[in-house]
């Protein structure tokens, strides 16, 4: 498993969760803290494309060996797309939870929410 990792490029909400934005989308997954946490991922259920999304609310669950766990939307907006790819290997968000590993991708309703999100540095250091 990759080490501890936590991309520049990425914003992070700090219930374990991160944002790639593209323009007026985002792609979202959860941190490498958050895979780490739950061990080995067993099922995502994916939400349906189409479904709005609320920042700081559930969108979605993960199920490992652990728990199954609620996925916490850093941002509000409608899902455009879903990783199907997770329902035949879930293991890839724990391999790969910033590149395969990505959950959905969101056409965001309030681009201002990201202000209130993270960087790097600033998710690492709440991890102390």
């Amino acid at each position: 498993m990759a080490d501890p990792s936590y991309p520049e490029d990425l914003l992070y909400h700090p219930e374990h969760d991160w944002a790639r934005i593209e323009g007026e989308e985002a792609t979202f997954g959860i941190t490498w803290f958050a895979q780490d946490s739950l061990g080995e991922v067993v099922f995502f259920d994916p939400p349906k494309v189409g479904t709005q999304v609320a920042k700081d609310a559930p969108y979605t669950e993960i199920e490992s060996v652990k728990a199954v766990s609620d996925v916490i939307s850093p941002l509000s907006g409608e899902i455009v797309a879903v990783n199907d790819a997770l329902g035949d290997s879930p293991d890839a968000i724990n391999e790969d939870p910033y590149g395969e590993g990505w959950l959905v991708k969101v056409k965001l309703s309030d681009p201002g929410e990201q202000d209130a999100l993270l960087d790097s540095a600033g998710y690492e250091a709440t991890l102390d």
